[in-house]
């Protein structure tokens, strides 16, 4: 049913359970893996980013501080390549077809934008669980993605995810 899975894992405790219920998944269907990490500001991992022209920034906050800012960005981004890689690695040694991208974004832009354009048959994301007033001001990427995603796409709570791999999700199919 499923021949294309897009795989969007982040440095939430339930990532490397989301990506075992998606390679499970893939298993089962015989499908290929798109790992995918978003980078982006939103996230606790990531170093804001500076709001004017890095020729300007070195001169307000000096060279030496503006050049520690990149490294540690590059480092970061390094990081998540290493991982991504691994998981990739893991993947093929499972006899699952994968690959990665990790793009820089808004990561519910570039979840379904990578998903439409390597015709992704479904999408395999986590939430984090925000209601209330935090959903509304900081805004659900899970949720903009079931409503602008152009394939299913399967949602893992964070206690289901938790509790198990099998456990209930939330599933959009079209």
């Amino acid at each position: 049913m499923y021949s294309k899975i897009l795989v969007a894992l982040d440095y939430a405790p339930g990532a490397r359970r989301i990506f075992e219920a998606a390679l499970g998944m893939a298993r089962v269907h015989a499908a290929r893996l798109k790992l995918l990490h978003v980078l982006t500001y939103e996230d606790e991992a990531y170093l804001p980013g500076p709001v004017i022209e890095q020729d300007s920034l070195g001169k307000l906050i000096g060279a030496v501080e503006l050049e520690r800012y990149l490294e540690l960005r590059l480092t970061l981004h390094n990081a998540g390549l290493k991982r991504l890689t691994a998981l990739v690695e893991e993947a093929r040694a499972a006899g699952i077809e994968a690959t990665f991208a990790q793009p820089f974004g808004s990561p519910e832009e570039a979840i379904c934008k990578v998903a439409k354009e390597w015709n992704a048959d479904l999408i395999v994301l986590g939430r984090r669980g925000r209601s209330g007033l935090s959903e509304l001001f900081l805004g659900s990427v899970s949720n903009h993605v079931v409503h602008r995603a152009s394939c299913a796409v399967l949602i893992f709570h964070p206690t289901a995810v938790a509790c198990s791999t099998q456990a209930t999700a939330k599933v959009k199919l079209t």
